[in-house]
């Protein structure tokens, strides 16, 4: 690992605590204007996300019914009954986004699909550049206002699902996570800017407790005049 990936993953509480624990447990609250965008309605009731820490697998619940939940891993998501009992899947999600927009409409599974791969990037940032299989790079630094951000360019393997296989991640002077930037590619590959809030400490490892993510203009400005996702996270437990 380099250097600045080292520094950034002991501000984030260590990579050696990390690897004491397999899973995390979260409180998710989810808004912002995506949803409508997909034909989608989005309430403000809070969820249970689980999301396992050293391979990418991923459930929320209650999603649709108040006895289902959503289990996502590569290759695969399924809406299941709380007791394992199949309701749907689909296999190979990745190929029913062929030629959608960011406008596109989706049906639950694939949204089920997109929350998956989404929340497990975001609850093992950054402690996923050091899974097998990661690259990263450090790139130019980010100016916000009167602060200067250093920028990490991971590049996720063909086995990880995201949102594409090159983000890049802005960090503050205490190393901590300012802003994420990537592609949507399943949703016409828009350009997006997530910043990053709140931060907090469970178990010893720290991350951001409010994300919002807008449209990246050309120039890598986010568009500010609308928040396309929000997530407020809290009651987090390591195991």
């Amino acid at each position: 690992m380099s250097s600045f990936l080292d520094e950034v993953l002991e501000a984030h509480g260590g990579i050696d605590r990390w690897k004491s624990f397999s899973e995390v447990t979260a409180t998710i609250v989810t808004g912002g204007s995506l949803w409508a965008m997909k034909g989608l309605v989005q309430d403000p009731a809070p969820r249970t996300m689980t999301v396992s820490l050293h391979e990418e697998r991923a459930s929320v619940m209650p999603f649709g019914n108040p006895d289902w939940r959503t289990r996502f891993e590569p290759g695969r998501v399924a809406i299941e009954t709380t007791k394992g009992e199949l309701v749907k899947e689909l296999k190979d999600p990745r190929r029913s986004f062929d030629g959608h927009t960011i406008d596109s409409p989706w049906n639950p599974l694939q949204r089920a699909y997109f929350n998956g791969y989404a929340l497990w990037t975001y609850l093992t940032t950054p402690f996923l550049a050091a899974l097998p299989g990661f690259g990263t790079t450090e790139i130019e630094p980010w100016r916000e206002g009167a602060q200067t951000w250093r920028g990490l360019r991971v590049r996720f393997p063909a086995n990880i699902e995201s949102h594409c296989n090159v983000q890049d991640f802005y960090f503050g002077e205490d190393g901590l996570l300012r802003r994420h930037d990537y592609h949507v590619d399943i949703a016409g590959g828009f350009a997006a800017a997530q910043y990053v809030y709140d931060h907090v400490t469970a178990d010893g490892i720290v991350l951001p407790s409010r994300r919002l993510a807008y449209r990246r203009n050309a120039d890598m400005r986010a568009d500010l005049s609308r928040v396309l996702v929000s997530i407020d996270v809290g009651s987090v437990r390591f195991s």
